[in-house]
């Protein structure tokens, strides 16, 4: 369930990495693809046309910043693992004035920050 408490940021030691990373466009694309349903690697490259290796960069990147989690991890019927992640933004909303940034995030889950 969505839950409905705002994330904030307004320290620019955290807004500013946050940013960068959704100003990327690759990172834009792996959130949008996973903000309704938690998906694997291989479904966002399916999806997006985006090589394997820069979506395996970025997702780490993502996880850093908190904008992406693991949902899940299942085991295939090879028996490896299988790693579904998730944004953990269901939207952002961003403002710069002369106080500085801020972001301020509907979050996916309930758990956004921990």
């Amino acid at each position: 369930m969505e839950s409905t408490d705002p994330a904030i940021y307004s320290d620019y030691h955290n807004a500013i990495p946050i940013l960068q990373e959704l100003g990327d466009k690759v990172a834009f694309r792996i959130i949008i693809s996973t903000i309704d349903s938690a998906k694997t690697v291989s479904q966002i490259h399916e999806e997006n046309k985006i090589p394997l290796s820069s979506i395996y960069k970025k997702v780490q990147k993502l996880s850093k910043v908190r904008l992406l989690s693991v949902e899940k991890i299942d085991i295939d019927s090879k028996g490896k693992r299988v790693v579904f992640y998730r944004s953990k933004v269901r939207s952002m909303e961003f403002n710069l004035n002369a106080k500085g940034i801020l972001l301020h995030f509907d979050k996916n889950k309930k758990d956004f920050f921990k």
